[in-house]
């Protein structure tokens, strides 16, 4: 039996230690596999294979808490078995592809930003030559409104509130009035 199959081994039957032990034998052959599995995903992609790898290896060993478990799709269960290496790297292979998908459910949510269309910037669109006018407008109204209301330390966080939509108002009046 090979060192990996016996730390799988040890592992199914509750040795806490062995999934110490497992994580440093498996992990450039599970690196390999991440970096294949995020190789084949779409470009724009923002998991790292290396928050793939360990995100998998938590799952596979169950490290992870029971609610976790349960919203990843393992049901709960504190840890599988496996019957040899290679039904591990399997089981970690299709732990990679149920973490991918659920990050892709999750991204295309409108609340991370799903309903957005992502837009490339050219260099010259960020680059400019120089302050554009309304930046110095915005600096000339800044310059304004500190004269017009001079700010005071020590006031609390309502009054600074206050404060700050009066000035935000104030700013925006300033700005757009011609």
């Amino acid at each position: 039996m090979s060192d990996v199959t016996h730390i799988l081994s040890q592992i199914e039957q509750g040795d806490p230690a062995a999934a110490e032990q497992l994580l440093p034998l498996i992990y450039d052959e599970l690196r390999k596999l991440a970096a294949a599995k995020l190789a084949q995903e779409k470009p724009g992609q923002t998991l790292q294979a290396t928050a793939l790898v360990h995100e998998a290896y938590l799952k596979l060993v169950g490290l992870q808490p029971v609610a976790a478990r349960q919203e990843a799709g393992n049901g709960g269960q504190e840890s599988a078995t496996w019957d040899s290496r290679g039904h591990f790297f399997s089981a970690a292979a299709e732990a990679m592809r149920q973490i991918l998908v659920n990050a892709a459910v999750r991204k295309n949510r409108p609340k991370h930003g799903g309903d957005r269309q992502r837009v490339d910037l050219d260099a010259s669109a960020i680059v400019s030559d120089g302050p554009s006018e309304d930046i110095l407008a915005l600096d000339a109204a800044l310059k304004k409104l500190a004269e017009a209301e001079p700010l005071s330390l020590g006031i609390s966080a309502r009054t600074a509130d206050r404060r700050w939509a009066y000035a935000r108002a104030w700013l925006h009046q300033e700005l757009t009035h011609d």
